[in-house]
Order: structure tokens, then sequence, then C-alpha cells
């Protein structure tokens, strides 16, 4: 194996640990407001990613820093590309993490709804245009020559670009919801329970038609990918799954399928990275756009070194905020019989 290829399959394995782990925070900022009927309810959801949310998005800064310093051809052209689109996207995830800390700062209804409705919408903006932009490297976007993208804004909105986006969005809803029936107790359990029983099918229908569509689009013959076969059964398993509430399996199979659905896109792309519509000869790869050998050998032993503390403090992370949460503990104290109130004897206002 080359370095090159090495890296191709560290950055691969980058965007999908990233929505692996961030797939089930985009699904509970987007069913918290849903499922929560009530503020301990949506307090208790948003309090299971509370602790985790923003080290998992640090695994999008470094798949990009890593396609920079790998693949600096590659990066130059698709983020270029995709300028505006990145633009709207550090929008949805900087309004979706100041809601986390801001949501709970004065003690208004109107306040909180406000924080939880734009904290609802970044997490629906932000998975849908990552999809877009990885659906449109296989696609094919206007590419010339000199690997310089020629199109416009509206040029990446592709239908399997879309389609790419909502696939990975109901795949968000599914991981969201199984995560808060491992996460959650009492009647907030049972409706992350319920909905992940309505979800799976559509998300398993979803992924389905992104397999095949997937396929053709790579024209690497008639015989299906076995990542992507795995992906479809593993979406459907969760249906049985949380059917049978086995949270922990449940769980297990929607990562396991956020997982391959991912790895399915970068399996078929390589070995290129962006697909030329202008040309195929104009198709970027990883041969054309990689960093020199001694570049690539740095990168790969302080990769080699730091990616298993990295991954090892993490999971000591979870490990620790491992607790389930109940909407019970967020509920107001009831006060004693005869017990005077906070604002007793305080004139009103």
């Amino acid at each position: 194996m080359s370095l090159t290829q090495f890296w191709f399959i560290v950055i691969a394995v980058l965007w999908t640990g990233f929505f692996v782990l961030e797939g089930f925070d985009f699904g509970v900022g987007l069913l918290h407001g849903v499922l929560g009927r009530d503020e301990a309810g949506r307090r208790a959801a948003v309090n299971t990613i509370g602790p985790l949310w923003d080290g998992n998005e640090v695994w999008l800064i470094v798949a990009g820093a890593a396609m920079f310093a790998a693949f600096p051809g590659w990066y130059a052209t698709m983020f270029s590309a995709f300028y505006l689109a990145l633009v709207l996207l550090l929008l949805a995830l900087i309004v979706r993490g100041i809601s986390f800390e801001y949501r709970g700062k004065v003690a208004s209804a109107r306040w909180r709804r406000s924080w939880d409705g734009l904290m609802s919408g970044g997490s629906l903006v932000a998975p849908l245009l990552i999809g877009v932009a990885l659906g449109d490297l296989l696609h094919g976007l206007p590419i010339d020559k000199a690997q310089e993208y020629t199109g416009s804004f509206w040029d990446l909105l592709q239908p399997y670009g879309i389609y790419t986006g909502v696939t990975l969005v109901a795949l968000c809803v599914l991981h969201g919801s199984t995560f808060l029936g491992l996460k959650t107790s009492g009647a907030l359990r049972d409706r992350a329970s319920t909905l992940a029983r309505r979800a799976a099918p559509v998300a398993g229908l979803l992924v389905l038609g992104f397999a095949i569509w997937t396929h053709v689009n790579s024209g690497k013959g008639v015989l299906p990918n076995p990542v992507e076969i795995a992906a479809v059964l593993a979406v459907f398993a969760a249906t049985w799954l949380a059917t049978d509430r086995m949270a922990g399996w449940a769980f297990a199979t929607t990562t396991v399928a956020m997982a391959l659905t991912v790895l399915s896109l970068f399996t078929e792309l390589y070995p290129k990275v962006m697909v030329s519509s202008t040309s195929p000869a104009y198709s970027l790869t990883i041969g054309n756009t990689a960093s020199g050998s001694y570049t690539l050998k740095v990168m790969t032993i302080v990769v080699v070194i730091f990616l298993p503390v990295v991954l090892l403090y993490q999971a000591w992370t979870y490990y620790v905020f491992r607790q389930r949460i109940s909407p019970g503990d967020f509920q107001p104290p009831k006060l004693l019989r005869g017990q005077p109130t906070p604002n007793a004897g305080k004139p009103a206002q």
C-alpha cells in the first residue's frame, strides 16, 4: 500500500468517524423539541449530548486538515467550489453550538423556543450540506484541466448530491433516536424508541436507493459493492432491534449503517477524489492531488502516534458520561405543604 492510498483511507475513516459521532448529535438536535414535550424533557435530551458534541465536531476539522495536508489539490478545488456552501455550513455549526450554551441563560419560554429552533435548524442544515458536498464528489462537477471549478453555486445542487444529503439527514434522525433510547429513561425513552421504529424503514429505503444510485454513478460494473449491501442490511436490522426495545443493539446497528453508508461513497469514488463532469481526463485522483512523499511520511508518523491517544481519550469521555438521563432530573423542586414559595414576601413586579 502506498502512502497516498493510506491517506485516502485515513480521510475516509475521519469522515466516517465524524458522521458516526456527530450523526447522533445532529439527530438529538433535530429531535429534542419533538420528543421533549416539556422543558424538562428538552433539557434531558440536550444534556445527553452536552458533554460530547464539541469533541465530536472536532472530527470535521481534522478531516478537513488531513485533506489540506495530504491532498492539497483536492482541498483547493473542493473548498473553492463549495465556498458559499461552506460559509452556510459554518453559520449552521456556529448557531447550533451557541444554542447549547445560550438556551438556558434567560428564564423565558420565548427565549428558549428561539434557541431550540436554531438548534434544530443548524442540526438539519449541517448534515444536509455536507451530504450534498460528498455526493457531488462522485456525481461530478465542472472542473477544467487546471483543476479549477468552473461552475456556479447552483451547479452544486445536483440531484444525486441532494439525495445523499437527505439520506444522511434521515440516518441522523434514526441514529439520534436510538441514542436517546439508549441514554434516557421514562416517557422520553419510550417516545424515542417509537420514533426509531417509524424512522428505520424510511431510512432503510433511502439507503437502498442511495446504494443503487451510488453504484450506478461509479460505473464499476453490475455487481453491487459489499459495503453498500451491508449498509442496507444494517438499517433494516435497526428496525427489528428498535421494535424489540434492544436499545444498545439498535444504536450499534445505526452506527454500523451510518459508517457503511459514508464508506460506500468513498469506496466507489476511489481512486478519484473529485469527478469532473467536463471531461473524465480532468478528474482529480489521489495521484495528481497528493503532497510529496516526505510530507506524507511525516504525517503518517504523527497520525500513528497521536490518533490512538485521541481515540482513547474520547472513549474515556464516553465512559464517564455513560449514565442514563431522566427528565425528572430537570423538574423544578416540589414545595412541601406550608413551605413558603421562593418569592414569598417580595413585591410583585
